[in-house]
């Protein structure tokens, strides 16, 4: 195919220094009047100050986000829970919590509960449930029953009656004790024995009279009068009861080896045989009537037992009456109360001495733990559901826990030390929680979803769950729940959640998006600075005039990147309220004006600028290399945003593009991609760069060439694609020769059909870029060249409006990167013949000129090689043919001398 070339009229045609017409055409379609670089709000139209507004609408903007929390509340299946989603510092908290406030002051108040010591099994505390208030009256009424119910019985077990009571079964015992001794002693009487207790162990024994002591011999025959003190029997004789028995027998060893016919002997050991058996036939009727005498105690006990009884009962029956009728609608309650008496009546000895822990005041209340009351939630009657918002969603801070108590080293608990979480104070009303604040705390997540599944609260033991102990802890009855949970957070932790969670989706079915911003018209205004009044209000704050508002207005459209948007972050607009009304202050005036917004602005902007004061200071001593007058050949002033923790700005970077000629077939090589420096958004647009330049130029000529791209002296990451219509200004500009007015600096992104489109981070571009002219001084021919889609979201500083007021300055949106490439070099770009050929004085007509002349110049290269090796090997050839030639001549002169030597011999033998 034979590239495109200028006929002759375009041949003879001269540049003359006069504009081109089609430059004058397109700067001047391009221009952008200042009227079009920033909206302002009217102060006229706006309340005169803040104390006239009206109130706010609590959904103002987010009428999306509150029709589906609507819908998550009105539905009470399970898993309508509700994940509101959004950036950061919207005020979603705040207006969902009056949201709800709003809703839940018209619900039904929820029913209390309590825990409370379960006599059947103490491990496992019972959960009751009452009506609202009602938790903490039975709290009191069990507290004055413990109370009323001690003293009482304090008094009547020291009560005369009772004393005698208990002297008449213990003198009744103590009879029939001595009727049966004074029986047992008679019948040992029989037998010449006696009834006496050891004065060593006091155990009741028979003895013969002659061993009892002198002084209680008399009165052994009394043994018999007290059954309980052992002391006035005739106790035995210490020194001869152990020996009678081996004295007895030694005589009788004696009188047998002397005299063993003796009938004496014989009548003695006979007597002393008796005597034993008859010892030991009394000592065994003695051990019966001790078991008797014991079932004898035991029935004394018993009658004491049940006189206690009868007497706890008949003191705290009338206690415990009225208590029962006033719960009477609630059974278990009345079942409780019943456990509580009876265990009261069972235990009333323990009560009365007050000796036994269990019965002791517990720490830090006024009864012991086994009759505490533990309320778990109380709610005031007719106050509507609770809203609630944990801001430490902790596993026990959300389902509550057991405490522990360590005395003298032993770990003890009991019904009192249940602590209550989010979900008892929640339930039946509505939870807030912190999405990435749950996330933070171990099982936390887990309880909660297992919560909401199951529709109970269970307590656990989180220390068991994390060291896999054994210790011993409450079991808490489960807690029935009824509550609609609302989790704050970003949008981006809601997909997270939903691909790591398999169970997300069906416990939070609701997802409520809030909007950063609002489409910006009068009845949004006005709505803004009702929002204003009343932060104003709750922070009690100098009222703010029109003039103020509109400022700050104006500062919420330029926060939101769109004259024709209002931000609706409130922490930016609470910041922003706050400072000016301290600089209000601080000038001694009681109304906040435009003045004072402008300058807390402006010390917003000093204290984030650190790192652009640094990159100016570069720019000032020259280590920064920018240059903003004059031109140059595949140079380009690319406008970027630097982010920086809470700051952004803009900043011009200086962008070339190298050719090498003859080398690749239109390759471009990005040095910030193969460096690891640029994101895959950048290569992107410098693959549609590179798309868009082929198909323009390799239907016409080979691309016999490659490039490299770079942002000269640039260190950091560099992504995003808004340096795609610079990169194709830089690279065309090398292609063409054509240098590049240093004057304007450009952004924008580009599609593979040379449309411009719009671009992040304008308003910050565009400031950077002044700052640097303003720097290296106005020329009044300096200015940027932005995508048109970007004038709706200029929202510009009043000085660079002013500057371009005066034409110091000059802004140029475009549509085509032809266009942008018009007002950089000043030339028409694609221009054609009525041969349908690019012109020899567009840019196009320029680079197609070089590719075809670096193939002229590659052919003629070529061709010299060419005749040097033909010359090369004609020179050989020549050489070989003489080197043959003095060959054959050598030969045949060395023949000619073999003849005439011949010839010689033949003569000489002839002669």
């Amino acid at each position: 195919m034979v590239p495109p070339t200028a006929d002759s009229q375009d041949d003879e045609q001269t540049i003359s220094n006069a504009p081109n017409p089609i430059f004058t055409e397109v700067q001047k379609s391009c221009r952008i009047s200042a009227e079009q670089l920033k909206r302002y709000s009217d102060p006229d139209e706006l309340p005169t100050d803040t104390r006239t507004v009206p109130d706010l609408d609590v959904g103002f903007g987010q009428q999306r986000a509150l029709k589906a929390l609507h819908t998550a509340l009105d539905i009470k299946a399970s898993g309508y829970h509700v994940f509101a989603a959004g950036e950061n510092g919207l005020g979603k908290r705040t207006v969902i919590s009056r949201l709800l406030a709003r809703i839940a002051a018209d619900a039904p108040t929820p029913d209390d509960w309590v825990y409370v010591h379960n006599f059947t099994d103490p491990r496992t505390p019972l959960a009751l449930r009452l009506p609202a208030g009602q938790a903490a009256l039975l709290q009191q009424q069990v507290n004055s029953l413990w109370q009323q119910a001690k003293k009482r019985l304090s008094q009547r077990f020291r009560s005369d009656q009772y004393q005698s009571k208990i002297e008449a079964i213990k003198n009744s015992t103590h009879q029939k004790e001595s009727h049966a001794y004074d029986a047992l002693n008679a019948e040992g009487k029989q037998y010449d024995l006696a009834l006496t207790f050891r004065s060593f162990d006091n155990k009741a024994v028979f003895v013969h009279p002659s061993q009892l002591t002198t002084d209680s011999s008399s009165d052994h025959v009394k043994a018999s009068e007290s059954s309980s003190n052992s002391e006035n029997l005739s106790p035995i004789n210490d020194n001869e009861n152990p020996n009678i028995l081996n004295n007895d027998k030694t005589n009788h060893d004696e009188d047998q080896n002397n005299a063993q016919n003796s009938e004496y002997g014989n009548s003695e050991y006979e007597a002393e045989l008796n005597n034993f058996v008859q010892k030991n036939h009394m000592q065994k009727r003695l051990s019966q009537l001790t078991i008797a005498l014991e079932q004898l105690e035991d029935e004394a006990n018993d009658a004491i037992e049940s006189l206690h009884r009868s007497i706890a009962r008949r003191a705290l029956q009338p206690l415990f009456a009225p208590v029962y009728e006033q719960f009477a609608t609630h059974p278990l309650v009345v079942d409780y109360l019943k456990a509580v008496f009876a265990d009261m009546v069972t235990h009333v000895e323990r009560i009365v001495n007050g000796d036994d822990e269990e019965f002791v005041t517990a720490v830090l209340t006024t009864t012991p733990s086994r009759y505490a009351v533990n309320v778990i939630v109380s709610h005031a009657p007719d106050s509507g559901a609770p809203v609630v918002f944990e801001d430490l969603p902790t596993h026990l801070n959300l389902l509550g826990h057991v405490e522990q108590i360590t005395q003298l080293g032993t770990v003890t608990t009991d019904v009192s030390m249940i602590r209550a979480g989010a979900l008892h104070r929640a339930n039946g009303g509505y939870l807030l929680l912190e999405a990435s604040h749950l996330l933070e705390h171990p099982y936390a997540w887990q309880g909660l979803k297992r919560a909401l599944q199951s529709r109970k609260i269970k307590l656990s033991s989180l220390e068991q769950m994390l060291t896999l102990t054994g210790s011993l802890s409450l079991s808490p009855a489960p807690i029935d729940l009824d509550i609609k949970v609302i989790l704050l957070g970003e949008a981006d932790l809601y997909y997270e959640l939903l691909e790591l969670e398999p169970e997300f989706d069906a416990v939070f079915k609701v997802r409520a998006d809030f909007h950063d911003d609002v489409t910006r018209t009068s009845e949004h205004e006005l709505a803004l600075v009702a929002k204003m009044a009343d932060i104003i209000d709750y922070a009690d704050l100098y009222p703010f005039d029109s003039s103020a508002q509109a400022t700050l207005l104006e500062h919420l459209s330029l926060q939101a990147e769109e004259q024709d948007r209002l931000s609706l972050h409130s922490d930016l607009l609470i910041k922003l309220l706050h400072e000016s009304n301290r600089h209000a202050r601080l000038n001694d005036e009681t109304m906040v004006t435009a003045d004072h917004v402008i300058q807390a602005i402006d010390d917003m902007d000093e204290r984030s600028g650190y790192l652009r004061d640094l990159y100016w200071d570069e720019l000032k001593n020259g280590q920064q290399l920018i240059q903003t007058q004059g031109s140059a050949v595949g140079q380009v002033n690319a406008l970027t945003v630097v982010s920086y923790a809470d700051s952004e700005f803009g900043m011009p970077a200086r962008l070339t593009a190298v050719i090498q000629p003859n080398i690749g077939a239109g390759e471009i090589l990005d040095i910030e991609r193969d460096v690891d420096l640029g994101g895959s958004l950048h290569a992107k647009g410098m693959l549609i760069m590179t798309s868009y330049l082929r198909a323009l130029f390799s239907q016409h000529h080979a691309l016999n060439f490659s490039a490299s791209l770079a942002f000269e002296q640039s260190y950091a990451h560099i992504d995003g694609d808004s340096a795609t219509v610079s990169e194709g200004c830089a690279l065309l500009s090398a292609l063409a020769n054509v240098p590049i007015d240093q004057s304007f600096a450009i952004t924008g992104s580009m599609n593979q059909l040379g449309e411009v489109q719009a671009v992040g981070g304008i308003n910050a571009k565009i400031a950077g870029f002044f700052d640097a002219c303003r720097e290296q001084e106005l020329t009044g021919a300096q200015g940027v060249v932005i995508p048109m889609a970007n004038v709706k979201q200029l929202m510009l500083r009043d000085d660079i409006i002013a500057a371009v007021k005066d034409g110091d300055f000059h802004i140029y949106g475009v549509y085509t990167l032809s266009e942008a490439l018009t007002l950089m070099t000043g030339l028409p770009i694609d221009t054609m013949n009525k041969k349908g050929r690019y012109r020899k004085d567009t840019l196009f007509g320029k680079v197609l000129n070089r590719l075809m002349l670096w193939d002229e110049n590659q052919d003629g290269d070529g061709e010299v090689d060419d005749k040097k090796s033909k010359k090369k090997e004609k020179k050989k050839r020549k050489a070989k043919r003489q080197k043959k030639e003095d060959k054959i001549k050598k030969e045949k002169r060395k023949g000619e001398n073999n003849d005439s030597d011949v010839t010689d011999n033949r003569e000489q033998n002839e002669a």
